[in-house]
């Protein structure tokens, strides 16, 4: 039992061994300078927040044309020999004569690099090796950066851990060196106690300093400022940096937020610790992520693998296609060649067939030496042919076939281009909402296209979620995958709420980029669909009511003409009136129409069902709006006291314009109102409980006009005409189409 627990115990410090040394080993990695791959040696901190050697640094300029001066800021002491002042400077190489002549002559000054001759100084730019950037290091160089004392003391540390056995040898012992014991601060070196004495005798000023554990790299007691050799007292939080006394009465830092480095320190470690806690605390997270990360990068290579594959054979079918038509082709040629060959030696022996010493002649001419009649009628009839074809192939001679293959050429311009333009495809580019046919009613009808020259797209991806101000996250987004087509119904909204909409394509190279967003407030109240009643009560000799029963057209005709000696002397005209199919009850209800903005006089809105109907039985006069100011919203009789809602609640339309008052309960004859434009389309919503109907701009939702109305039995939509106008419901979304309504004659795009 008691060998068991030991060998546990053993393990254990085996394993915590093995943790100390990764973590050591990991963080060596921000030990080492990016430039010589050692241990920092005097590190500076360069403005972009890494760090690099200042002998490196000072190496980096001089290869760019910067001469520096001497990159150690050591000073004389008794073990400031070439060897001992840096560990690297006796192997690096001094730089030769020649290049600091050809330096010097080109104008550059000894430091910090400013040409001979400028006006302006010349700013330092050095090409940091971490993040591969140039960084502005001003006029001073080198000079204007601080020493980063915090870095020296850690790689001091991690050296003294992985090197715990290694002794400090005195560095003026003469062979065999004794141990150093102490060290000194000013002189920068470490003395065993014999040379100690003997390079701090009594009596002298150097008998003052203070000895010091000893160490291989010496640093100042406190942060100095590099322009001014003073201590650094103050943080400056707009330049970021950390500033002297003298810094901080200099103008460069006026009207500058300036804080005490205590605070800057208290500050600083507050948010260091926070940070370090929050990352210790989510280990287990950054573990699960390197798992994903790792996973990642198999798939990466998995599928890079597989595309390549891919790609092969593609090109491989197509070389596979291209040398079947390549044979076919060659093939076709061969034939053709052939055919043209055999024709051309058929020719060429008809022709030697006339030669003298051919064997037509002479069978010819032995032919004519026959004296039997008979038999040299029946041999010279089709010998007689023979030489009538050589004859006649002889006086109109032309070759059997052309010798051109001019036919047989391939104009590849198209394939060429093909190929050329052969690439991998792209993802869709991102989509533009058409805002012209897109809108909010009862539900979203959402309209995109695709910019001109990008790559069609398979389906698209709907993305919506509901605003709200007051909450303090957002609200996560909704999806609607695979849409095909370019336009997407949203449905299940909540009234009177702004949604944020997007879209985004999809096709064998993945998603593309998301669209703008779109925002679309939905109406205040759920919709109310409705049709023109038909049946009873209107004009049907002024009014024309389409099939569909949506839209409406005042058509005054033949009447109009006969009261227009009437509309001169400013004489009564009919109202026209036609009601909605519906009567309201209870709750909240929205509807809209569009108007015909050349209609002369429209009024939009609702009234109580008996006094609509008592309207219908006696047709109502009112007095021409081209002469009389009684234009306006019209909210029952003149004679209706204050405390009684009106039966009747109008909106004013006419001529492309809007007649608004300042009143909220108003009467038709109010001389103070008001025109603005007509928009596209006018919202109408009736709260029967609060006895109030409002009226809106339907693309903006902007409310134009509200006020009360007499709601103690059914409501209904209504609609005045006086003169020529048109207008029509808007139909639900879901039903909504493109298509033309036609009313007595007037077409309208619906």
């Amino acid at each position: 039992m008691a060998e068991g627990e030991d060998l546990q115990t053993f393990t254990s410090i085996m394993d915590a061994l093995v943790r100390i040394s990764t973590s050591m080993k990991n963080m060596e990695r921000e030990l080492v300078c990016p430039v010589c791959k050692e241990m920092y040696k005097q590190p500076l901190a360069l403005p972009c927040t890494h760090n690099v050697c200042h002998v490196c640094a000072s190496e980096v300029l001089l290869q760019h044309g910067y001469l520096c001066c001497d990159p150690t800021s050591e000073p004389s002491s008794p073990a400031a020999t070439p060897a001992t002042r840096s560990p690297r400077l006796g192997r690096r190489a001094i730089p030769k004569p020649d290049r600091l002549d050809r330096l010097l002559k080109s104008g550059f000054g000894t430091y910090p690099g400013r040409k001979r001759g400028t006006v302006h100084p010349q700013t330092i730019s050095f090409p940091c090796p971490a993040c591969q950037r140039d960084v502005d290091l001003g006029e001073r160089g080198l000079g204007s950066l601080f020493r980063n004392l915090t870095l020296e003391r850690v790689v001091e540390r991690y050296r003294q851990t992985i090197n715990i056995s290694a002794a400090i040898m005195c560095q003026f012992c003469k062979p065999p060196q004794l141990e150093a014991t102490k060290g000194c601060t000013e002189c920068k070196s470490s003395f065993c106690n014999e040379c100690f004495k003997l390079y701090h005798p009594w009596g002298t000023q150097k008998a003052q300093h203070e000895p010091t554990p000893p160490t291989l790299t010496f640093r100042p007691k406190g942060l100095m400022c590099p322009e001014h050799k003073e201590e650094v007292t103050h943080y400056c939080k707009t330049c970021q940096r950390l500033v002297c006394q003298l810094c901080r009465v200099r103008r460069t830092h006026t009207s500058h937020k300036i804080t005490p480095v205590l605070s800057a320190y208290q500050a600083l470690r507050e948010k260091l610790t926070k940070s370090l806690a929050y990352i210790l605390s989510s280990q287990d997270t950054v573990q699960t992520q390197i798992a994903e990360l790792e996973e990642t990068v198999k798939h990466t290579e998995v599928n890079g693998s597989q595309a390549k594959e891919e790609v092969s054979q593609l090109i491989q079918g197509l070389c596979a296609m291209l040398e079947e038509k390549r044979a076919i082709l060659l093939q076709a040629i061969e034939e053709c060649q052939q055919e043209r060959l055999a024709s051309l030696h058929c020719q060429i022996r008809e022709h030697q067939a006339m030669l003298e010493n051919s064997g037509m002649v002479g069978y010819a001419q032995e032919v004519l030496k026959e004296t039997d009649h008979p038999c040299f009628v029946q041999a010279a009839k089709q010998l007689h042919n023979r030489i009538l074809r050589a004859t006649d192939s002889l006086q109109s001679f032309r070759p059997a076939a052309t010798a051109s293959f001019s036919h047989f050429q391939l104009d590849v311009s198209r394939e060429l281009k093909l190929l050329t333009d052969l690439a991998f495809i792209r993802a869709p580019e991102a989509p533009v909402i058409d805002t012209q046919r897109t809108y909010a009613y009862d539900q979203i009808f959402l309209c995109w296209r695709l910019p001109q020259h990008s790559p069609p797209a398979w389906h698209y991806t709907v993305e919506y979620r509901k605003t709200d101000a007051k909450a303090k996250g957002l609200k996560l987004w909704q999806r609607r995958e695979e849409v095909r087509g370019t336009s997407a119904l949203v449905e299940y909204l909540d009234t009177d709420s702004v949604y944020v909409l997007r879209v985004k394509g999809c096709n064998k190279a993945g998603f593309g980029e998301y669209s703008e967003d779109i925002y679309l407030h939905t109406p205040p109240a759920p919709v109310l669909n409705f049709f023109l009643d038909n049946r009873w009560g209107f004009n049907r000799d002024r009014l024309a009511i389409s099939k569909d029963q949506r839209a409406v057209r005042s058509v005054p005709g033949i009447p109009m003409l006969f009261a227009a000696e009437r509309l001169m002397t400013s004489c009564h005209l009919s109202i026209d009136l036609v009601i909605g199919d519906v009567a309201i009850t209870q709750g909240k209800s929205y509807w809209a129409c569009c108007v015909d903005p050349s209609s002369y006089l429209v009024k939009v809105g609702v009234g109580l069902e008996s006094k609509l109907q008592e309207w219908f039985q006696v047709p109502q006069d009112v007095v021409s709006p081209r002469y009389d100011p009684d234009s306006g919203h019209d909210s029952g009789a003149e004679d209706t006291t204050v405390e009684a809602p009106p039966p009747y609640a109008f909106l004013t339309i006419g001529m492309g314009k809007i007649l608004l008052s300042h009143g909220s309960a108003l009467t038709s004859r109010d001389p103070n109102g008001c025109t603005v434009p007509l928009p596209p389309r006018i919202g109408i919503c009736l709260d029967y409980e609060q006895g109030k109907v409002s009226f809106y701009d339907a693309v903006s939702f902007r409310e134009l006009w509200e006020c009360g109305v007499d709601c103690s039995g059914p409501v209904c939509p209504a609609f005045c005409f006086i003169g020529g106008g048109a207008l029509h419901l808007q139909e639900l979304v879901a039903n909504k189409q493109e298509r033309k309504v036609t009313i007595g004659g007037f077409a309208k795009l619906d």
